[in-house]
């Protein structure tokens, strides 16, 4: 990946939904080359896809939970249940499996404290292998969706030494 790629990188993750001849003029490439290289991105899976980046709160799902999953048993069958089950709610935005404690954190979406609670007896509590669950209600993000950093940040630090 070089420096050209990685400028339609930065491009896209802002304006997804750029023509190639625009994305092209953004990037300072005739209009040829632009799409062999987006398909080329696109074939490596360095862009997985396009999505429409949609508001909770207007398709009332803007009550957030973080939810903090301590497991009690961690052999390979019930990690592999709890994930499969936890893959199968609708609710469950994110979901990341950690080192140390908790095991997971998930980020949930629900219309408000009410459908959490039941969303949390009802199928999270009930998932195997869990011990415990951790609920901090999420009150304001400061960080959304921000676009991956396109210059290797390593090699930036090291320049300013």
């Amino acid at each position: 990946m070089d420096a050209t790629d990685r400028k339609i990188l930065a491009v896209l993750q802002v304006e997804g939904r750029l023509t190639v001849t625009e994305l092209a003029q953004r990037v300072g490439l005739s209009v040829a080359p632009c799409h062999r290289r987006l398909r080329e991105l696109e074939r490596t899976c360095a862009i997985r896809g396009y999505r429409a980046v949609v508001d909770p709160s207007a398709i009332d799902l803007g009550f957030e939970v973080l939810v903090a999953v301590t497991m009690d048993r961690e052999d390979a069958g019930t990690i592999a249940a709890f994930e499969s089950g936890l893959a199968t709610v609708p609710e469950v935005r994110h979901a990341e499996r950690l080192f140390g404690e908790p095991d997971y954190l998930v980020r949930v979406a629900t219309v408000d404290i009410a459908a959490y609670q039941r969303l949390r007896d009802e199928k999270l509590a009930t998932l195997p292998g869990v011990r415990r669950l951790t609920s901090t209600i999420v009150m304001k993000r400061i960080v959304n969706e921000r676009p991956f950093p396109t210059a290797p940040q390593s090699n930036a630090i090291t320049r300013h030494h």
